[in-house]
């Protein structure tokens, strides 16, 4: 292995075109999530969509606190609040 004098720099990796997005919200969406999302092999209508929620800590302890008082967990309780409201 070559030892590369600290003023050589790798050669830049060529510029990707961005992909051009579906005109369509629908059509934006499922791409997205095909491309993101994983399967449940139990639940073949559902996939696992992973995320990140930034919520205040009152509203997080209020949700955990709720789901706690419906013996769930945390997850399940957003699951179902995110499918009641996408109805």
């Amino acid at each position: 292995m070559t030892k590369r004098k600290p003023s050589q720099r790798p050669a830049a990796s060529p510029a990707r075109k961005p992909s051009r997005a579906p005109a369509e919200p629908e059509r934006a969406a499922k791409a997205a999530i095909a491309h993101e999302a994983r399967s449940i092999p139990s639940s073949p209508d559902k996939v696992k969509l992973t995320l990140s929620v930034s919520l205040s800590r009152e509203q997080a302890e209020r949700l955990t606190a709720r789901a706690i008082r419906e013996g769930r967990n945390l997850e399940a309780l957003v699951a179902q609040l995110l499918e009641a409201e996408s109805e």
